[in-house]
């Protein structure tokens, strides 16, 4: 049987002026086939940004709207439906998507907002037989994962195999990290295990300004300069790490996605355009302190609680007043 050698496409990019970045991601997809390569006319596709919070996109925590925008405009060019995902840890997608500035994008491109809701799916591993993914995502017929380039203080990294933690329903998010939080690793297996289960065709990881230090919300903005893309999500999370100097070792997905044989090797991978070297930074700052993952039953309940209220009530109530 053949060997399928994963490819992982960089470029430097500076701006998120929106014909700037769309020649950029045209650029950026072309040695991987073009987006017409993962998008048949008619195809449902859920892009899934990292939405995170309401903070706006300035902060560098969520996927800048403008990357969404000019995804959606490709898409739609090839004769796909693309949709918007996310469940984000508090509150609802379209309402962290009102916050932080990207449903105005949304509207321009004429793309609906979901909500995703939770099915039990096959995941690998007995250990996870209980648990429960995205509906919207597992029945898309394309996956687009947008993520950002984030320090994280429980994860070291947050780049696309963390991103799909969204594609997880908001209150299983919380049980996770009480169930599986006492250990980085195996939480960082459950972590890879949903990439698997979700399988992204496409990944494009928006580092044209990360986040370093205390991400993912509360690090602070660092200009990158680069766009990545690859239809394998593990080996464009190795080309990152290298790109900013990080021991995969010590990022819990890069290290579990290696033990399980789903992460290639950097000279297992092709590089078309830019090689990591050629885009490297020494001076990335990582979290200071790390945070425990288990956030304890008391937090978990308070997490959930405050989900449900800013859903439920704060943003039904907040709409209401809107339209009076």
């Amino acid at each position: 049987m053949e060997t399928v050698i994963p490819s992982v496409s960089l470029i430097r990019a500076q701006r998120y002026d929106i014909e700037v970045l769309q020649a950029q991601l045209v650029a950026l997809l072309a040695p991987l086939g073009g987006m017409t390569n993962f998008v048949k006319p008619g195809d449902r596709v859920l892009l899934k940004p990292n939405l995170l919070t309401s903070s706006r996109p300035t902060k560098g925590c969520t996927t800048r709207p403008e990357v969404v925008y000019c995804v959606a405009k490709m898409v739609q060019a090839a004769g796909g439906k693309p949709f918007l995902g996310d469940s984000p840890a508090f509150g609802s997608a379209h309402g962290v998507a009102k916050a932080n500035g990207l449903l105005t994008w949304a509207e321009k491109a004429n793309i609906p907002i979901v909500e995703l809701h939770g099915k039990r799916y096959p995941v690998a591993g007995p250990e996870f037989d209980n648990f429960l993914l995205s509906k919207e995502a597992m029945e898309a017929d394309v996956v687009i994962n947008l993520p950002k380039v984030k320090s994280h203080v429980q994860l070291t990294m947050s780049l696309g195999v963390k991103n799909l933690f969204g594609c997880v329903p908001g209150k299983m998010k919380a049980w996770w990290h009480m169930e599986a939080g006492k250990d980085s690793q195996r939480f960082g297996t459950m972590l890879v295990e949903t990439a698997r289960a979700i399988s992204p065709q496409l990944t494009i990881i928006d580092g044209i300004v990360g986040q370093e230090g205390s991400g993912p919300i509360n690090g602070e903005p660092r200009d990158l300069g680069v766009l990545g893309a690859s239809n394998n999500v593990f080996a464009l999370d190795r080309a990152m790490v290298e790109i900013l100097n990080v021991d995969p070792a010590i990022v819990p997905t890069l290290a579990q996605s290696q033990r399980l044989g789903l992460c290639p090797e950097l000279a297992e991978i092709a590089f078309p355009l830019m090689q990591p070297a050629e885009l490297k930074l020494d001076d990335w700052k990582l979290p200071e302190t790390m945070v425990p993952i288990d956030f304890g039953a008391p937090r978990v309940l308070k997490s959930t609680f405050k989900h449900l209220y800013i859903r439920f009530i704060q943003e039904p109530m907040a709409a209401y007043a809107t339209s009076r």
